[in-house]
């Protein structure tokens, strides 16, 4: 008995003597009176969730170790600001695990990239914190002077590829937002806007364009958004939104967290590549496609996009790549540092811009983005911007690969040719024959 009462002793004096908060004898409800004074749409965010039904408290997420790099005392509770994937995954561990193999979760990595090199060059740290690293996320650095001990230039930050100080990647109130978390919310196409929109990425756009997204915004009452169960062809059939293709489950298959499960294509580079085990994922996409349409026309559509997607790689991308690199092998810019020469933003926005915009255009059933925001611009830069910016560098090499391109390549040589033959070659169907190669999925 002595034994264990000096037992007893030796673990209450951490918490008792030291002042460490002891979370297992924390009242739960202690958060939520006070928050709901404080901060009453907080409150009510989370009062009317799932999480605030099924009584998921805020100390339930919010709870931290005295290991925790983030973790500090708040009213008698040790707590940490951040709620990262590894937290969630003490109840949702299949999601977080899925989220944490996904490209979303290396979003982050974008701080290594040329992206984030041109925005700190050419623009200037603030504009990194408050534009890129809000949407790709950053490494939260603590403070260790700071009330929550999180640095005032690293957060708040809910980027989708967030570098936590635990280790795990993500956030996941980027798509479901907190403190509501709602699945609803989430299903709609609107929740992934905040970053899948403008020059380099318009998905938003491009859905809004479609007939996807024209029937989903005129029929919204229809798509039992806030059903426990939401699976396509069985809970709505209305329309599809970025969720249903890329997350939401189908009558074969789960709901799935890794957003690249079901893309034949990563259209991010210079060049388009497929992605690994794209046969399979082509496949996944297919159940979802197959739900509302039949299996000729999901065929039919895939070998169009393919198609595209193998024309701006062929015709545009491959070429100017291929010039680039010879370019810099050469040494032939005046400029040393990357981006300080004109050739270099007018590739940039070749591929970076036009080019996506074309592609995932194609991808999307968007036809204005792959046409006259995509190809169309991507060929006006091509020959009347890059070309003409390789030719003034005045190399022999490369004015030789230009020149031969326009005269006998038959993807290129139109520019060479009477407008007379050229409207003869397309009524007669000759100059489409060049492009038959690029509807053959073997090719």
């Amino acid at each position: 008995m002595k034994y264990f009462i000096y037992l007893i002793t030796l673990l209450t004096i951490p918490t008792l003597l030291l002042g460490i908060p002891d979370n297992k004898n924390y009242s739960k409800g202690k958060c939520v009176t006070c928050h709901k004074e404080k901060d009453p749409g907080l409150y009510s965010h989370w009062r009317q969730s799932s999480h605030g039904k099924s009584n998921v408290s805020c100390l339930d997420c919010h709870k931290a170790n005295d290991s925790d790099l983030d973790a500090f005392e708040h009213e008698g509770a040790l707590i940490a600001t951040l709620v990262t994937p590894k937290d969630c995954s003490n109840c949702h561990q299949k999601e977080a695990e899925e989220v944490g193999n996904s490209y979303h979760a290396t979003a982050g990595e974008i701080l290594d990239s040329k992206d984030a090199y041109l925005a700190h060059v050419a623009g200037g740290h603030p504009a990194v914190i408050m534009g890129c690293e809000n949407c790709h996320g950053s490494k939260v650095e603590i403070d260790p002077n700071s009330p929550n001990k999180l640095s005032s230039k690293s957060w708040p930050n809910s980027g989708i590829g967030r570098i936590n100080p635990d280790g795990s990647k993500g956030a996941c109130s980027a798509c479901h937002t907190r403190h509501s978390f709602s699945k609803a919310q989430a299903r709609q196409p609107e929740a992934c806007s905040k970053c899948h929109l403008g020059p380099d990425h318009p998905q938003k756009e491009i859905y809004e364009e479609s007939k996807h997204g024209n029937i989903y915004y005129t029929n919204i009452d229809k798509m039992n958004l806030d059903s426990d169960s939401w699976v396509v062809g069985e809970d709505y059939s209305v329309a599809p939104t970025c969720a249903t293709c890329h997350i939401s489950a189908t009558t074969q298959s789960p709901v799935t967290h890794d957003v690249g499960a079901r893309l034949t294509w990563t259209l991010r580079p210079p060049v388009s590549k497929r992605m690994k085990n794209w046969k399979e994922k082509k496949e996944n996409m297919t159940e979802v496609c197959q739900s509302c349409h039949q299996d000729v026309f999901v065929d039919n559509f895939y070998t169009q996009y393919d198609a595209l997607i193998k024309l701006y790689n062929d015709k545009f991308a491959i070429p100017a790549t291929d010039l680039m690199k010879k370019i810099k092998a050469k040494g032939l810019m005046k400029n040393k540092a990357a981006f300080s020469n004109k050739i270099e933003w007018v590739y940039w926005e070749l591929w970076h811009h036009e080019g996506r915009r074309a592609r995932h255009g194609a991808a999307m059933g968007g036809p204005d983005y792959t046409w006259w925001h995509g190809i169309y611009d991507v060929a006006k830069n091509f020959y009347f911007e890059f070309l003409p910016e390789v030719q003034h560098l005045n190399d022999p090499e490369l004015n030789a690969i230009v020149d031969d391109m326009l005269a006998n390549n038959p993807m290129h040589n139109w520019m060479n040719q009477p407008t007379k033959v050229l409207k003869e070659g397309i009524r007669e169907g000759t100059i489409q024959k060049t492009y038959e190669y690029m509807f053959d999925e073997d090719k």
